[in-house]
């Protein structure tokens, strides 16, 4: 068992190292957010104050601008803000306040975190679902017209940029099938809380961006696997497997599919990131409420309250998707020692 005997120790000290580091990463990723906000021209009171009188003539004074950042406490040195935001998130789990949309950063993401989070771990799934069982069994194909064809397939995923196919699928819903597909809801449900209709409603409109951002990772995993599992049906272990009698799927899922899967395991967490990376394109397209649009904005406001809490959430999500692939590595493969890792 994983946590019996030598491994016990080595998996507490693994825990220790992991959770040292992402305490790290996570100190590392807000100072770094906060620092670059704070080396860009201008500053939220700037940019606020532009677009109020944006198109009025008026003339903005420093006088202004300096009031505007009294009231926002962007007056004082940026270690001191940076110093009292780390403070507040690690004592009482609060990101301060979202300015450019006048609410607390912790408001923001409980309403589209979950959104969010759906989307890009849906769209993995799809893509797992596909990528693996498809992998495996073209790998077993004598026939060369699969392999083609699921060659094909992969690049075209691989070639073609998620964003074109949005714009085919929403175009093709609304001029062929008349279907309103933008948004994770229905405008009916949009101010409504959670109910089995309202979910419902919701997988009838996420299916397209599931779709859209599950694209180029199946094909980039299927690619592998197939290649994987090839490589894994010519070792002499399963040549021996095959000569003690075992065959078809129990055999292939027991010995070569198990080790072939593993590399894709442990990039749970790398296509987890990618993910998140496609969806503010995806989103802008199919007008999708979720983070990461919020996370561009908060870049162009110069919000730092609300960029660094969305990036340490995400953050935080992309390290325990890590640690998660590494325990999967380990269950698939006991001999993988987690103090190797």
């Amino acid at each position: 068992m994983l946590l019996s005997g030598a491994n016990n120790e080595a998996f507490w000290r693994f825990l220790a190292g992991r959770l040292i580091v992402a305490i790290l990463t996570l100190l590392a990723v807000s100072f770094m957010i906060y620092a670059l906000i704070e080396l860009m021209p201008g500053d939220y009171a700037e940019r606020e104050l532009f677009r109020k009188y944006s198109g009025t003539g008026v003339t903005i004074t420093q006088a202004e601008i300096d009031q505007v950042r009294a009231n926002l406490g962007l007056d004082r040195p940026f270690l001191v803000r940076y110093g009292e935001w780390l403070w507040n998130v690690v004592t009482r789990f609060d990101f301060g306040p979202a300015f450019r949309v006048e609410t607390s950063v912790n408001t923001l993401l409980q309403g589209k975190f979950l959104y969010t989070f759906v989307l890009v771990v849906g769209a993995m799934l799809f893509s797992y679902i596909v990528a693996i069982p498809v992998g495996i069994w073209v790998a077993t194909r004598k026939s060369g017209i699969a392999d083609g064809l699921v060659t094909l397939l992969s690049y075209l995923g691989l070639a073609l940029p998620n964003f074109a196919i949005a714009l085919v699928l929403l175009m093709l819903n609304a001029f062929v099938f008349n279907l309103d597909v933008t948004g994770l809801v229905s405008q009916a449900y949009r101010d409504e809380p959670w109910s089995f209709a309202k979910f419902l409603d919701f997988l009838g409109h996420a299916y397209i961006p599931l779709l859209v951002l599950g694209w180029s990772t199946t094909a980039f995993q299927l690619q592998t696997m197939r290649g994987l599992m090839k490589d894994e049906l010519g070792k002499l272990y399963v040549t021996a497997a095959r000569a003690k009698g075992l065959s078809g799927w129990p055999m292939l899922i027991k010995y070569p599919a198990r080790h072939a899967v593993m590399p894709i395991v442990s990039t749970i967490g790398f296509d987890f990131a990618r993910s998140f990376n496609e969806l503010p394109i995806v989103a802008s397209i199919l007008v999708l409420g979720e983070l990461g649009q919020e996370l561009l904005l908060a870049f162009l406001d110069a919000d730092q309250n609300t960029a660094a809490g969305i990036l340490v959430c995400v953050t935080s999500i992309i390290i325990a998707a890590n640690f998660l692939s590494d325990l999967l590595v380990v269950a698939i493969d006991p001999r993988v020692r987690l103090k190797g890792r």
